[in-house]
């Protein structure tokens, strides 16, 4: 199930409490849009960053109570300790934090909705942008390096 069905629920449910501009503003995004947007820490992460699909049996931690989800045919982001992101769930290593400084969003989505991610990743950039957060674009073609290693 995507993230932005559960996030719907989430929303639904108890309503969705603050947790920092970028996570608001993503959250904000996927509710309307319907896609799923990643939001990972990137002094959490070790690069090199790419997006590929997982093999084999790994899974990650994607909460505060250890839960676990299992990666094998998943679309992901992947760092040099392995899968940290995807459409479903993001890893806890990876998660932002109150002390967060710098984050890459990622929204997920087929080639058969681009224009609906060009319009979300629009939209979302501007809501950032209008709160002086800077942004880039990176590549986002599978296997392409994101982040090279420093």
């Amino acid at each position: 199930k995507p993230a932005s069905e559960y996030l719907v629920k989430a929303a639904g449910d108890d309503g969705l409490s603050s947790i920092n501009l970028v996570v608001d503003a993503c959250n904000a995004v996927s509710l309307h849009s319907g896609l799923p947007i990643s939001v990972v820490d990137l002094d959490r992460t070790r690069p090199p960053l790419r997006i590929g699909i997982v093999e084999g049996d790994q899974r990650y931690v994607f909460n505060t109570t250890g839960q676990e989800i299992r990666l094998e045919g998943l679309l992901c982001l992947l760092d040099a300790e392995g899968p940290c992101a995807n459409g479903v769930k993001d890893s806890q290593r990876t998660k932002t934090h109150a002390g967060t400084m710098r984050t890459l969003s990622l929204v997920w989505g087929p080639r058969s909705l681009a224009e609906r991610v060009a319009a979300a990743t629009r939209w979302y950039r501007e809501l950032l942008e209008g709160a002086a957060v800077a942004t880039r674009d990176f590549p986002t073609s599978p296997d392409e390096t994101l982040l090279p290693s420093k």
